[in-house]
């Protein structure tokens, strides 16, 4: 543990930091696993799982959880699957 004031301070917001990002990591994957189940569902569902982990992804970019790149891999990811598992 750091012994100077400011660099606890640190430790203390990065650890906040690390749950709040763990937490929003967990919440697009269950929103991914949401959208795979709902494959060979109903259309309607399906578009709405998929705009909600789209947005779920764009908004980790701007709080800067997620790099650009990643985001865009797992968008492009979820979406194959998702051709391949109905067609």
């Amino acid at each position: 543990m750091a012994n100077i004031k400011s660099a606890k301070k640190r430790v203390l917001i990065a650890k906040r930091n690390t749950e709040r990002n763990v937490a929003f990591k967990s919440s697009i994957k269950t929103a991914v696993k949401k959208a795979l189940s709902l494959a060979k569902g109903d259309q309607k569902e399906l578009a709405a799982a998929l705009s909600k982990v789209y947005q779920l992804c764009d908004k980790a970019v701007g709080k800067g959880i997620l790099h650009k790149n990643t985001a865009a891999r797992k968008k492009s990811r979820l979406t194959k699957a998702i051709n391949k598992l109905q067609a």
